[in-house]
């Protein structure tokens, strides 16, 4: 949860005052550091739930403002996005029935925000990425009304200075040129928290971090991104390039970006990290100084590092270092951010235990991680297993390259166990939660595995946006009903019946995007023999830019026909034939609009264009599938 009490438009005095602010709090952390003032007597542990808000179609829906102001639970509280909802849980020790303890209270509240969202005719869902999400939910209109998200979008924007371009590559190919940050609105987690005594500080840390790879390639589940199967765990992706502040300059020297793995071991202490992260990075948003830290500490008193924190926020390491005060007394603990929502509570809480048991077991099994794995190597590890999930390999601990899950299984899950045995966590709750740790690795059914086992299932024949819904279904209904983990999910199905129509609302959910396309200068028989192939009736015309300039359709070439110029012996090239006054639609084009719109203008064909580039193509023919499922259901009711 970010600070929302923050100024916009500030000027320069403002910034140099709030910027000495975070230099203040800095110094007086290291003092408190150096001095002793940190927790170190009891470990606790915490987490944060994002989730999506979808309607009766499993689409996004903008609600996260209506949830909290009915549910009146402080613990609610929003993200970026109007469908986004964040759920803060209450820090525990580690330790007895934590584990458990955390898992009622995250299902008390995701069924407090279920209750609510039924009264709107929705629901919840957790995926680390919302299958259905369309790039029409990508605007202004759902980018939630508190000054910090505006104002991290307005700066991220200008400060990079050009338009971002989205680019990942998994089984499909994406990408994207955007003006904002919205893409972001498609990303949630699961983020859990340890708190660390300082003296330990490094050495976690740095096993934190090489942890990160096996960890997050057993919990991916975020592998489909605006209708393309991408990375396993697609959100590592994303959330780095949509937050990207940095100009092209910026690039070219290599400069990091705000979300980042790092670049290397922290060797003496977390200061190191804290001060790389105020020199690196610009400050971003400013709110007004209330205290003074020294002063707090001069007299006293734990200041709150409100500055430092705010500063802090908007730099997105993978695994952060955080600051907090519980019980009058100041603690460090690390946050693991690169863990995504779902597919289930138990899911969730498997993934948490798997990495709570292996951060407590590790570094006092091994000691300093330094001696047994280079910076580089845990990089790409963590990158490999967001690409791969377990089907990756990584290196382990001897320098040897193995499949990810083999790791777990062998080296991994042992210890796991052993940790949590350690901080005394129940017995029952070990088994109960490494177990399906356990299965899934041995299956290779994580999250982001079923998704595309049940994509590819569903067959060529079916929509994307078919698959799409029944998938982000089939998550919900688990995720409501009974609870149990993906591995023992069967692959989703498309019900007979099902309500179908909620796929063809919009123009973009039933468009065609596998396009071939002419030039003007092509020849003309080349459009014929192309129709003729692919079964189409309609061909656009890009220039060499991807421009779309014209349209060329089987009814003008029948007409070269009937009009003799086709055996004049002259070669015809399209710019000769095509139409240039064409009629287009947006992807967000009702499919009501849609129809009415060809009626209109008596037009078998609409390109889709999306800001001005050509994306999809709506014909006749398109209709007619819809217009069939239509009459088929309307003659079984009779």
């Amino acid at each position: 949860m970010g600070e929302h009490d923050i100024k916009t438009g500030h000027n320069e005095e403002q910034m140099r005052a709030f910027t000495l602010s975070v230099l203040s709090d800095l110094q007086a952390f290291e003092y408190m550091f150096d001095n002793g003032h940190f927790s170190d007597e009891v470990c606790r542990i915490g987490a944060e739930q994002e989730m999506f808000l979808v309607d009766s179609a499993m689409r996004p829906t903008p609600r996260s403002l209506d949830v909290i102001a009915d549910a009146g639970d402080p613990r609610l509280t929003t993200e970026i996005g109007l469908f986004n909802l964040e759920a803060n849980l209450s820090p525990r020790e580690f330790k007895g029935d934590c584990l458990s303890l955390m898992e009622n209270e995250l299902k008390e509240l995701l069924g407090i925000v279920r209750n609510v969202m039924t009264k709107f005719g929705g629901g919840v869902v957790m995926a680390g990425i919302l299958p259905t999400i369309q790039k029409s939910d990508l605007t202004v209109n759902n980018l939630t009304p508190h000054p910090r998200y505006h104002e991290i979008d307005r700066i991220v924007t200008e400060l990079h200075g050009e338009n971002r371009m989205i680019h990942i590559k998994g089984l499909d190919e994406l990408q994207l040129t955007l003006q904002n940050t919205y893409i972001e609105f498609c990303n949630t987690s699961f983020q859990i928290h340890l708190q660390i005594a300082p003296g330990d500080f490094v050495r976690y840390y740095n096993w934190a971090q090489a942890l990160s790879a096996p960890v997050l390639a057993a919990a991916v589940n975020s592998p489909l991104l605006l209708n393309h199967r991408l990375w396993h765990e697609t959100r590592i992706a994303v959330f780095k390039q949509s937050t990207d502040t940095r100009s092209l300059t910026h690039r070219q020297r290599n400069q990091k970006p705000r979300v980042n793995f790092g670049d290397d071991w922290v060797n003496n202490s977390i200061l190191e990290v804290l001060r790389e992260d105020v020199v690196r990075y610009r400050i971003l948003l400013t709110q007004a100084v209330e205290e003074n830290s020294l002063e707090v500490l001069a007299a006293g008193g734990v200041p709150e590092l409100k500055s430092w924190r705010l500063h802090n926020g908007t730099i997105w390491r993978w695994n952060r270092p955080c600051y907090g005060i519980l019980d009058g007394k100041p603690g460090l603990r690390i946050e693991a951010r690169y863990l995504p929502a779902g597919p289930t509570v138990i899911d969730q809480m498997a993934n948490a235990a798997f990495f709570l048991g292996l951060l407590t077991e590790m570094p006092e099994e091994f000691g300093d991680i330094r001696d047994f794995m280079s910076f580089d190597d845990a990089r790409t590890n963590f990158y490999n297993a967001a690409r791969y999930g377990l089907k990756g390999q990584i290196r382990g601990l001897d320098g040897q390259s193995r499949r990810i899950g083999r790791i777990i299984l062998e080296e991994l899950l042992p210890r796991a166990r052993k940790g949590l045995a350690r901080a005394n966590v129940d017995e029952a709750d070990i088994g109960r939660l490494l177990d399906v740790i356990e299965q899934r690795v041995i299956t290779e059914r994580t999250g982001a595995q079923w998704m595309l086992d049940s994509y590819e299932s569903m067959g060529s024949n079916s929509k994307p946006t078919v698959k799409l819904r029944t998938i982000t279904a089939t998550m919900k209904s688990h995720q409501d009903n009974d609870d149990i983990p993906v591995h023992e999910w069967d692959l989703a199905e498309i019900p007979e019946g099902c309500e179908w129509i909620d796929s063809y609302r919009t123009v973009e959910q039933f468009m065609s995007v596998d396009l071939y396309t002419v030039r003007p200068e092509d020849i003309v028989d080349l459009a014929a023999s192309l129709m003729h192939w692919r079964h189409v009736r309609h061909v656009p015309v890009e220039d060499d830019s991807g421009k779309l300039i014209g349209l060329v359709s089987h009814r003008d070439l029948l007409e070269l026909i009937a009009q003799g110029k086709c055996s004049t012996g002259q070669t015809l090239v399209i710019s000769d034939v095509m139409k240039t006054d064409i009629i287009s639609v947006t992807p967000g084009t009702s499919s009501i609009d849609a129809l009415q719109l060809m009626r209109e203008k008596n037009v078998g064909c609409l390109p889709v264009l999306d800001e001005g580039r050509l994306v999809g193509l709506i014909t006749t023919y398109d209709f007619l599938t819809v217009s069939a499922k239509l009459l088929e259901e309307r003659l079984n009711d009779t």
